[in-house]
């Protein structure tokens, strides 16, 4: 695995914690890349994009759009790879917890 794969999976990792603490389970793509920019991910808003939607095929989140904004939604399957309960392959496994 390259690079740039590694830090896909990460950013896919570090966007489905995030969703995972929101009282509602979603955010927009433009919030996710400020969450991604204090991690040191500092990406585009069309890299970020293209987190979302590959997420959204691995069934982790639904994507959908509020005029220009992509909104992702946290899926049982997400939830489930951040509780480690699942592994959705594409996107890092969160570490175990002390």
């Amino acid at each position: 695995m390259n690079y740039d794969d590694r830090i896909a999976e990460d950013a896919r990792l570090i966007i489905l914690k995030e969703l995972a603490r929101q009282v509602d389970g979603r955010m927009n793509e433009i919030a996710l890349m400020r969450v991604l920019d204090v991690f040191g991910i500092g990406r585009t808003r069309e890299w970020v994009a293209t987190q979302l939607r590959m997420l959204d095929q691995l069934g982790a989140v639904n994507v959908s759009e509020a005029g220009t904004v992509i909104v992702a939604a946290l899926t049982k399957l997400g939830r489930a790879h951040v509780e480690r309960r699942a592994i959705v392959e594409g996107v890092s496994r969160p570490s175990d917890e002390d």
